[in-house]
């Protein structure tokens, strides 16, 4: 005998994210109805993840489902709504939840035209897109938005696929994502750019030499308050002008990766006067040693 309250669930866009929260769905024993995928790569990850599952078209999988995951890129989000609006292939009651962090529930709009009730639900994490994301899932925070009298069956489904969700108004989500990419993803850039440099210069296990400080930094930056910088060292904290100095004559040449640089080096002394950790005259030194882009 299946739980109460179990969902057919349709997945449009059988990627990265919606193949595993598919899959993560499935455990907790809902049924997954069809998945679109045209690719190789994603009508293997289908068969992987959520084996025995019918591929379908998307009109088709929308009219199986209680449940859309419209897991989609961001930009496609509205469009593909507005698309299945105009096959007429929503019906009243239904439930859409689009997975952007930037998006809220106004990119489904002409879902919600239709009587859909919409929903927006973003794990707090990168996907491989294999059965290793169901055990990183996790503890992971899952940012839920809906009208109020919705946010209950948002948190119920994060809970089930093993998140800890919170309640993120519509108006934020842009503010929110903007947070986890610079955060995240531009952690990504910079540490591709000083292994790059690092490699150049001979060094020929990068990773080995800035693995320690780096998750130092973190940890230690996770730790913090928000906002504070008890925890931030290095030159520019320390006052150090000569030594700003000395890198940005050192990147000469390098030209992206002394812009970007200069660019958290200036955020660095800012954050550092505001925190007290250096005055007026040093954070002057400080500005006057990058230099001009």
């Amino acid at each position: 005998m299946s739980k109460p309250g179990r969902l057919s669930i349709g997945i449009v866009g059988a990627g990265r994210v919606g193949a595993v929260l598919g899959a993560a769905l499935r455990q907790a024993e809902h049924e997954i109805v069809g998945a679109t995928g045209v690719s190789e790569e994603t009508l293997a990850r289908i068969d992987a993840l959520l084996p025995g599952v019918p591929v379908m078209d998307p009109e088709a999988v929308v009219r199986a489902a209680d449940v859309v995951l419209l897991t989609v890129p961001d930009d496609s989000v509205a469009a593909v709504a507005a698309g299945l609006a105009s096959l007429g292939a929503w019906r009243g009651g239904q439930i859409a939840i689009h997975t952007s962090g930037r998006l809220g529930t106004e990119a489904l709009a002409d879902a919600a035209a239709r009587g859909v009730l919409p929903l927006a639900i973003h794990p707090a994490m990168t996907f491989t897109g294999t059965s290793l994301d169901l055990t990183r899932m996790t503890g992971a925070a899952f940012a839920v938005s809906g009208a109020a009298p919705l946010l209950p069956i948002a948190q119920a489904l994060a809970v089930e696929m093993g998140g800890e969700p919170f309640v993120l108004d519509d108006r934020d989500r842009p503010a929110y994502h903007a947070a986890l990419v610079h955060g995240a993803n531009h952690v990504v850039t910079a540490l591709s750019q000083a292994g790059g440099l690092l490699a150049r210069i001979g060094v020929e296990e990068p990773a080995r030499v800035l693995g320690p400080l780096v998750h130092a930094s973190v940890d230690g930056a996770l730790g913090d308050a928000p906002g504070a910088v008890t925890t931030l060292t290095g030159p520019v904290v320390r006052g150090d002008a000569g030594t700003v100095a000395a890198h940005v004559h050192a990147l000469a040449g390098h030209d992206e990766m002394l812009f970007a640089y200069r660019a958290m080096a200036r955020a660095t002394a800012d954050l550092a006067l505001s925190g007290g950790r250096i005055g007026p005259a040093q954070y002057a030194d400080i500005i006057a040693a990058l230099g001009a882009d």
